[in-house]
């Protein structure tokens, strides 16, 4: 798979990131394939976007501005432009990546990059001088000023006038209490066209708890457990043009459905992500509060157009009882060329509870396994890296998501404990790395196999 051009402090930091990805035809804005010379910002944007001279190459300046576009909500689209033509030929000097990292990030980030380059034998001369040289320049705010899009909130939808047909797919285990108020909130929704696909793998089912609520409701049954057994039979169910993927531990407001379809229709686009609030772990970022391309799909709220499966297949259930089985799916829909929009209206409470749902079939997050000696990181994270991301991508992706993972799950949004993951890590290294060789084995395996997506 190729990379496009970026600074590399976005390799290093973010490996994950879809944008890092060429897409199979181009159509998807990635802030890395932004080339002045073939692409322009509309002159609306001059107070969203400033190109920045202190750079000394072009394709620096590039870089920025499309780091900013993107970051900012500018979704703009590279269509009809091959992938490789929006390719930067120009070397980003030592000095412009360190004006980038100043620019956008804190600064022990600063050291962080200076530190691995000098351990990976990059010109220890050039890498100081570059790191001295710029240490006068300050950190600039990323997200703000945003664009709003001002024009949506009057926007009236075609597609939310046309009143099509919606599926709603909830996976459920053990979570009767929670689902309880999932199907009261759907009772309330102003959208009334929409079916509710439930799979449902609790261990002792209660089929009358169904018959009390005034849904469209048809339920399966399922022993064998699985989160993505259980949306991707449910999706075979659905009679829907709009498939709206939901977790049965949440919470939403009465516009939850026409929003989602009104940003579907106002973009132009084929997915809807949703926010998610959650009740535990990190804050909520920033960027969750206006528009811009998604860069991740999260499976407990958003919206998919049919088509969107129909062409690049149902879920991989090579992740079942595992970890990123939503990122593939977003990440496999971003290199087919599907536009996924992040949409702040459309969104949910995830109250996350401890128990039932992958909590009982798997661990709390992808770096974080419930068994001290069980593999680190959990192998689906690795089968996903390692299918679709360079060799370094995947050491620059451990690195950054092994050392915080030994801070507990609860405290999971205190960066400052983060010196900590790094200094007992030191002290457990020989676990680590038993950790870490169990889930390779166990990715390789599954890379081996091949993967298990079937069609709709």
């Amino acid at each position: 798979m190729k990379a496009f051009r970026n600074f590399k402090i976005i390799k290093y930091l973010n490996p994950g990131w879809y944008f890092n990805l060429m897409p199979e035809n181009g159509i998807s804005f990635s802030a890395g394939c932004f080339n002045s010379g073939m692409m322009k910002l509309p002159d609306e944007y001059e107070t969203i976007v400033f190109p920045d001279s202190r750079y000394e190459t072009k394709t620096a300046i590039d870089l920025d501005a499309g780091f900013q576009a993107w970051n900012r909500g500018v979704m703009l689209t590279a269509e009809n432009i091959p992938a490789e033509k929006l390719q930067h030929k120009e070397k980003i000097s030592v000095r412009d990546e360190y004006v980038f990292i100043r620019k956008y990030y804190k600064w022990h980030r600063v050291y962080y990059y200076l530190i691995k380059n000098m351990l990976s034998f990059h010109n220890p001369v050039k890498e100081i001088s570059a790191f001295f040289a710029t240490r006068n320049i300050e950190k600039t705010e990323l997200i703000k000023p945003h664009l709003k899009y001002d024009k949506y909130k009057e926007f009236e939808s075609q597609l939310v006038k046309s009143n099509p047909k919606v599926s709603v797919i909830i996976p459920t285990l053990n979570r009767y209490k929670y689902l309880n108020d999932v199907l009261k909130d759907l009772e309330k929704q102003d959208h009334k066209n929409f079916e509710v696909i439930i799979a449902d793998q609790t261990d002792n089912p209660d089929k009358e708890f169904y018959k009390k609520f005034k849904l469209e409701i048809r339920v399966i049954y399922q022993k064998e457990k699985g989160q993505w057994l259980a949306r991707n039979e449910a999706a075979g169910m659905c009679t829907g043009d709009y498939f709206l993927l939901f977790d049965d531990d949440s919470r939403i407001e009465k516009d939850w459905i026409t929003e989602h379809l009104k940003g579907l229709d106002f973009f132009k686009a084929d997915i809807s992500a949703g926010v998610s609030l959650s009740a535990v772990g990190d804050k909520i970022p920033e960027n969750y509060s206006f528009f811009r391309w998604a860069d991740q799909f999260d499976s407990g709220n958003a919206m998919v157009k049919r088509k969107v499966f129909e062409t690049i297949g149902l879920f991989d259930r090579q992740f079942d009882k595992m970890r990123m089985g939503d990122g593939e799916f977003g990440l496999r829909a971003y290199l087919s060329g599907f536009k996924s929009i992040s949409h702040p209206y459309a969104k949910r409470i995830h109250l996350k509870v401890s128990t039932g749902g992958l909590r009982q079939m798997g661990s709390w997050d992808a770096f974080r396994p419930k068994n001290f000696f069980s593999p680190r990181p959990v192998p689906s994270v690795l089968y996903l890296y390692r299918k679709y991301y360079p060799a370094d991508f995947v050491s620059n992706a451990l690195i950054i998501g092994m050392l915080p993972s030994l801070i507990p799950y609860k405290w999971k949004g205190k960066k400052y404990l983060y010196p900590l993951g790094a200094l007992l890590a030191i002290f457990i290294l020989p676990v680590l790395l038993i950790q870490l060789m169990l889930s390779w084995k166990r990715s390789s395996e599954m890379l081996e196999e091949g993967d298990k997506i079937e069609c709709l």
